[in-house]
C-alpha cells in the first residue's frame, strides 16, 4: 500500500488545515475544517476530490467550514460522539476504541479529552501519523477549557505513548511562543534549546514548524515531561503526582 499524501496549509490566522488522500482509493478527507473557501482552495492545488472530514472537537474554528463543503461535495462528516450535537453536518460518530477505513488506511479513534470535553484523536498506525487537533501542540498542548488537569494529563499521556516516529499534526501553529515559553520551565534543556533556535530561525523565514513528532515532543515539551527531575525541582514539586506538576506548567502558561 502506498504511503497516503498530505497537504498542510495555513487557515485563518494561524489554524492549520490539513488534507489527506489514500492513493490507492482516491478518497480525500480534511482533517478539520477551519475554513470552507481555503479547504475548497487548497483542494483545488492538489486537484483532489473532497470525501471526508474528520472533526476534532465542536470548536468553531475547526467546523466553521463543514457545512458549506458538505454541501458543495456530499462529504462524510465524522466526528466525536460526545460532541455530536456541536459538530455542524455529523453522520457518523466515533469515539475511544473504535475503527474505521479511508479507502485501504485503518483510523483508530482516541478520547483525548480537556481542551473540549469530547475532544477525540485520529491515528493511522501504519501511516505512523496522528491528528491530534488543540490536544498537544508542538512544544505545548492546548488549554483546559472543558475538562481538567488531570483529564487533560490523562489525554496527552495517551498521545505521548504513540510510537516515538508517529508525525503529529496539530490545529495551530504556536511553536514559537511555546518554545519561548518552555524554556522558562526546563532552561537546561538543551535539545529544548536547540528546537528553540531552529523554530525561531524557521518562523523568521515564514516556514510552517509542523508536523512534528512523538519522540521529539517527547523530548522537548515541557507538558509531556512532568516527571523531569529539573522541572519538579524548579516548581518545588518533587513529590507531586505528574497531573499536578502537568496542571502546575498549564496554569503558569496561561499567565505568561
Amino acid at each position: 500500500m502506498a504511503d497516503p499524501e498530505i497537504h498542510q496549509f495555513i487557515c485563518l490566522s494561524d489554524n492549520y488545515g490539513v488534507l489527506l488522500r489514500e492513493p490507492g482509493s482516491g478518497v480525500v478527507a480534511s482533517i478539520d475544517a477551519p475554513k470552507a473557501e481555503e479547504v475548497a482552495a487548497a483542494l483545488a492545488v492538489k486537484g483532489w476530490r473532497l470525501t471526508h472530514i474528520l472533526t476534532t472537537h465542536h470548536h468553531w474554528d475547526h467546523t466553521d467550514g463543514n457545512s458549506a463543503l458538505k454541501r458543495s461535495t456530499g462529504c462524510t462528516i465524522i466526528g466525536p460522539r460526545g460532541e455530536a450535537a456541536r459538530v455542524p453536518g455529523i453522520d457518523k460518530r466515533v469515539g475511544e476504541g473504535d475503527t474505521f477505513m479511508l479507502g485501504g488506511l485503518e483510523v483508530r479513534v482516541l478520547d483525548t479529552p480537556g481542551h473540549t470535553a469530547g475532544h477525540i484523536s485520529y491515528w493511522l498506525p501504519a501511516a505512523k501519523v496522528a491528528f491530534v487537533g488543540d490536544t498537544l501542540f508542538a512544544i505545548g498542548c492546548g488549554r483546559v477549557i472543558e475538562g481538567t488537569p488531570e483529564m487533560m494529563w490523562r489525554s496527552l499521556a495517551k498521545l505521548r505513548e504513540l510510537p516515538p516516529d508517529t508525525s503529529l499534526y496539530c490545529g495551530h501553529e504556536y511553536t514559537l511562543a511555546n518554545a519561548r515559553f518552555a524554556l522558562t520551565i526546563e532552561p537546561e534543556n538543551a535539545a529544548l534549546e536547540a528546537r528553540a533556535k531552529k523554530v525561531e530561525a524557521q518562523r523568521s523565514r515564514g516556514e510552517m514548524t509542523l508536523p512534528t513528532t512523538v519522540a521529539l515532543e517527547r523530548e522537548t515539551n515541557p507538558f509531556l515531561r512532568p516527571q523531569s527531575a529539573a522541572i519538579r525541582k524548579r516548581l518545588g514539586m518533587e513529590k507531586a503526582e505528574d497531573w499536578q506538576v502537568f496542571a502546575e506548567i498549564r496554569e503558569r502558561k496561561n499567565r505568561s
